[in-house]
């Protein structure tokens, strides 16, 4: 006859806030860069000549619903 055996539940790693947050805050500092460079038009087009910026970020802004025309 078996036996069942009682497998441990396995117990969730806690990871401290401390260590997270200095990582957290530079991602969020980055995404706001890139958010704000991105949804920029006229900033954009004045960074480089011939509006080479523009066009490289022109797709992204339709992805994400900006208006540039």
């Amino acid at each position: 006859m078996t036996q069942a055996v009682a497998i441990p539940a396995p117990q969730p790693v806690s990871i401290p806030i401390r260590e997270i947050l200095p990582y957290a805050i530079l991602v969020s500092v980055l995404a706001l860069a890139a958010l704000y460079f991105v949804s920029t038009d006229n900033n954009a087009m004045t960074l480089m000549a011939e509006g080479y910026v523009h066009e490289f970020l022109h797709d992204g802004r339709h992805l994400m619903a900006f208006p540039c025309h």
